[in-house]
């Protein structure tokens, strides 16, 4: 459907009536198209969506931390409507606000927010924007909990150990907004927030925040406050840390001794580091040049502390030479099972996957559309796109273990699944759905529908 000019919220009767223009016949008969098929829908699978948010509860979980200043007695949309739409419309690729003049009226995405097609349209794009301008650092920070909440209400029993997985993202942005800072690396303006998933690709927190290396204590107070808050419903649950070199500051090497908290993180290479791994990467390199030229891979621990470290760490050093020459990484940890190989392999190297969530994260579902002016709205839609993200997560992890469509990007299930044509038609005690008799996906969504009852309430 074409996007309305600004400010109106329906196309002109004319416009409706008025044939496309530029078909050619077929078999010498004419072609005539018109955007007058009234109660149609191109994403009839936003209704497996519905299901999906009305387990997890996305929305209302955010609304708790909005203070709504509005009349009630004057309240058409609530806070949790607009959220609610405004994740559907993310999870369904629409990522423009204005897009909400238009589907504001489509049956399906009514249904989704509990309204019947003949009722009150939703919320408008100026609706959307009033919502987004709302929330002060403190509602901020109460939706920040809320979104802990949803990660800890998303398992169906308390876990004995979680990974948290934190890493940091450039978001570039082409305005005056708040906090944009110029980013020599990436020779552009924008943000850098730093976005914790867990290993199963969870989502759990996100902080806009300029476009700078984090320092040590930027993160130890968000550290601070997420293990807190995740603590206040696990107190007895483990927690591993992992993280790149970024992270390995001596403030959180510190916190997360105190608090406990696991820990496993990339260190930058020093002249300290290189000297202690020499002879290994010497000889290294002379087995390589011996054989038949493949990359050889070895492994060195030892304890050794940055000047600004508060004691010694177990530290593990990563050899790998080949053809084009030596790679030398290092690891920092207080865990103290486990060879160097398998810590590294095997634990460290999986938090690759959170570099990959984050793509899907802002490829598929445009995280990185933060172009209000306030930092206040902008965080607010980091959110917003965090709970689509819990969408489109939880109707992937709702398919069958075995399923190759459990490893789908969120594109692909959103023109397989979502971007379905239907009519919709309200009669007197019930709403049929008419979707496509030719349909490839129709088995699939029978299964996904078959299997979202499983899903317990959050």
């Amino acid at each position: 459907m074409p996007k309305p000019e600004i400010g109106r919220t329906t196309p002109a009767v004319s416009e409706i009536m008025l044939p496309l223009s530029g078909l050619s016949p077929v078999n010498g008969k004419a072609l005539s198209a018109r955007f007058d098929g009234g109660a149609l829908t191109s994403d009839a699978g936003l209704l497996a969506v519905r299901e999906v948010e009305r387990r997890l509860d996305v929305a209302g979980r955010l609304a708790t931390g909005i203070d709504d200043p509005r009349d009630p007695l004057r309240t058409v949309h609530s806070v949790t409507d607009i959220l609610r739409f405004r994740m559907l419309m993310i999870a369904a690729g629409y990522e423009d606000g204005i897009d909400a003049n238009a589907l504001r009226h489509d049956p399906v995405f009514k249904l989704a927010l509990e309204r019947l097609p003949g009722e009150r349209d939703l919320c408008s794009q100026s609706t959307i924007s009033r919502l987004e301008n709302l929330p002060d650092r403190r509602m901020l920070l109460r939706m920040g909990r809320s979104m802990v909440g949803l990660y800890c209400a998303s398992f169906a029993q308390v876990p004995k150990r979680i990974t948290l997985d934190i890493d940091d993202t450039f978001d570039a942005v082409h305005g005056g907004q708040q906090l944009r800072l110029f980013n020599a690396h990436y020779d552009d303006y924008g943000f850098q927030p730093i976005v914790v998933f867990d290993g199963a690709g969870r989502f759990v927190a996100a902080v806009l925040r300029p476009a700078k290396r984090p320092n040590g204590r930027e993160i130890t107070a968000h550290l601070r406050r997420l293990i807190r808050e995740i603590r206040s419903h696990w107190p007895r649950v483990e927690i591993l840390l992992r993280g790149d070199s970024h992270y390995c500051a001596p403030e959180v090497l510190d916190f997360c001794r105190a608090q406990s908290v696991d820990f496993i993180l990339g260190v930058a290479s020093t002249t300290t580091l290189r000297r202690r791994t020499a002879t290994l990467e010497q000889s290294t390199i002379a087995r390589v040049d011996q054989s038949s030229g493949t990359k050889l891979r070895r492994f060195k621990e030892f304890h050794d502390a940055a000047a600004s470290w508060s004691r010694v760490e177990r530290i593990i050093a990563r050899v790998e030479a080949g053809p084009q020459g030596c790679d030398t990484r290092y690891i920092v940890t207080n865990l103290t099972r486990g060879g160097g190989k398998a810590l590294y392999e095997k634990l460290y190297c999986a938090r690759g996957q959170a570099e990959n969530h984050i793509k899907a994260w802002k490829a598929h579902l445009a995280a990185d559309r933060t172009s209000c002016t306030s930092a206040a709205a902008n965080q607010l839609r980091l959110f917003l796109h965090a709970g689509a993200y819990w969408l489109m997560w939880s109707l992937r992890a709702a398919l069958p273990p075995r399923s190759t469509w459990r490893h789908a990007q969120f594109d692909t299930l959103r023109l397989r699944l979502i971007k379905i044509a239907a009519r919709v038609v309200e009669l007197k005690t019930r709403i049929t759905i008419h979707l496509p008799t030719a349909c490839p996906a129709a088995p699939l969504i029978r299964l996904l529908l078959e299997r979202l009852p499983r899903m317990a309430p959050t």
